[in-house]
């Protein structure tokens, strides 16, 4: 005998609630969206008009699909329709892949994440999940919603641009000297400026329709075909100049896009071509693509920021400030890979922020190697004479101090050197082995003392039993989010483009890999069934007020 299955018999809808597992991952969602303050959607509020879904509904079932490793509008809008967990958070509402889509790249939708990570990570706080002592920053690259092959590289423009300006100043030069048009004030004699190049063409219609007239007038065949053979020089580098000016135009929006980068996509004019790795090979190519930073606790993401350069080092102080001003509050350890280590950032957490960083530099591994300790050519290992402020080289020679030097980066950043100079190097048998200067230049060393004393510090703190351990946490802590993200929920490509509407989406996207996590670790407790009077999920955090099964035979 079967149990009972009748097509024909009428059912009346049950509250979808008990249909859900006590451990599903939509209470932690519905749990962490009601947590938000009212007032963060106020501004989703119309005044007029038909009155919009509530933004509450939104986000949990954006936060429910992503977090179910769907990220397409258009499935978004078909698990509605056919999850049980979709249905019940929405309350049976079935917003269109429109209104989705729409809802997920509104900018106010920034502010309501950002609340999603603050209040989460003041739960985590609460059931002592996290610590509070330090933050693990990493950063990965995530491609872009661009077309293939919409690359516009920086150095390709900037050869058009001289090349554009080289041939204008020619034509123009040519024009002058047939004295064609008369010379026009310019404010730069090395390069015409878009209205100048305008003026241009406006003596140039002006001698044109000159000509036209005499042409007009003229009767004798043999005049007219000399006129129009004079008139072809001025039409031609009218239309030129006209070509010019789109390419200029063309060329200088180009520069504003790029900013401080080498290259855009032109479908997603924010994305930056980066090389990413495809393979477990590291195989890759350059894609679109956007540098995507994390600051985890735990192996769950309290905060992000998207860049679109594709180097780490530069992204570190914007991205503490963002988290100063809308996350929390910055604890005493910052915890990086060596990407992060430069001399900029170090001043930063040292003096500005009063942190520690627990940041490795490039050369960190190598200094400790004993093939670097045992480089008698290396400064490092020169004893140094504070007293006259020397270095004595191998072959026991003076390097005394020469001069000041300062380099300023394209970033605009100043570091200073004292430069020191070998009292005498033409005679040195290691010479070969010690400099590549040239045959009568002796060997310099360039010493930052800042740089140096902050790599001190940082081998100090890392030496040190306490915050070695903080740092040897690294790796075991912010790199599998990325795994989590990349490989469990797949996401792997954005959805979306511009970088205010791809900050959203990758909001979405962290905050489902924490959920995913939180509900793993926390709704699975070890249950006595003897003693559990809650079975087959009637327990769940809120108490069910729906309506039952009736059959009707």
């Amino acid at each position: 005998m079967f149990k009972d299955y009748n097509m024909n018999q009428v059912v009346l809808p049950l509250d979808l609630e008990v249909k859900l597992k006590k451990d599903d991952v939509a209470f932690s969602i519905n749990e962490l969206v009601e947590s938000i303050p009212g007032e963060a959607f106020e501004g989703f509020i119309h005044p007029i008009g038909c009155p919009p879904y509530h933004p509450r509904m939104m986000m949990k079932i954006i936060l429910c699909a992503y977090t179910q490793s769907v990220f397409s509008g258009r499935k978004i809008a078909g698990l509605l329709e056919d999850s049980t967990r979709m249905m019940w958070l929405s309350q049976g509402y079935e917003p269109s892949y429109r209104t989705i889509n729409r809802f997920r790249s509104n900018p106010l939708v920034e502010e309501i994440l950002r609340e999603c990570f603050v209040q989460f990570r003041s739960q985590l706080v609460q059931e002592n999940l996290i610590k509070e002592e330090a933050i693990f920053i990493d950063g990965t690259k995530i491609e872009a919603n661009a077309n293939k092959f919409t690359f516009v590289w920086r150095k390709s423009v900037e050869k058009h641009s001289d090349n554009l300006m080289e041939r204008s100043n020619q034509i123009y030069d040519e024009l002058l000297e047939k004295e064609i048009i008369p010379a026009i004030e310019r404010d730069n004699e090395e390069e015409l400026s878009i209205q100048e190049m305008e003026e241009v063409v406006e003596k140039l219609d002006e001698k044109v329709e000159e000509y036209d007239k005499k042409i007009e007038a003229c009767d004798i065949g043999g005049e007219r075909k000399k006129i129009r053979s004079e008139r072809k020089f001025p039409k031609q580098t009218r239309k030129q100049f006209k070509d010019f000016i789109e390419r200029k135009q063309k060329y200088q929006n180009d520069m504003e896009i790029f900013g401080d980068r080498n290259s855009y996509s032109k479908t997603d004019t924010d994305a930056t071509f980066m090389r990413m790795k495809d393979d477990y090979m590291q195989n890759g190519q350059l894609k679109a693509g956007y540098n995507v930073q994390a600051a985890t606790e735990g192996q769950y993401v309290l905060a992000y920021d998207v860049f679109p350069n594709p180097t780490d080092t530069r992204t570190l102080i914007p991205f503490l400030d963002n988290i100063e001003e809308n996350f929390f509050e910055l604890p005493d350890y910052i915890v990086a890979d060596a990407g992060y280590g430069s001399e900029q950032n170090y001043g930063d957490i040292l003096e500005h922020r009063n942190k520690v960083p627990l940041i490795t530099y490039n050369q960190y591994r190598k200094e400790k190697k004993k093939k670097h300790k045992e480089n008698a050519f290396h400064v490092d290992n020169w004893e140094y004479n504070e007293a006259d402020d020397t270095f004595l080289c191998p072959n026991d020679r003076k390097l005394w101090f020469s001069h000041h030097s300062k380099r300023t980066d394209r970033y605009g950043f100043t570091r200073d050197f004292k430069v020191y100079e070998c009292e005498d190097c033409s005679d040195c048998p290691l010479r070969d082995l010690c400099t590549k200067a040239k045959e009568g230049n002796h060997r310099k060393v360039y010493y930052n003392e800042k740089w140096e004393t902050q790599k001190e510090y940082v081998r100090a703190k890392l030496s040190d039993e306490k915050t070695g351990e903080i740092y040897g946490k690294r790796k075991t802590d912010v790199e599998p989010v990325f795994g989590f993200l990349k490989a469990n929920l797949g996401f792997t490509r954005l959805s979306v483009r511009n970088k205010e509407k791809v900050k959203n989406e990758l909001g979405f996207a962290f905050m489902a890999v924490n959920l995913r996590k939180y509900t793993a670790i926390n709704n699975n407790p070890p249950i006595d069934d003897e003693n559990n009077s809650h079975k087959n999920g009637s327990d769940h955090p809120k108490p069910m007020n729906g309506t039952i099964f009736i059959h009707f035979g």
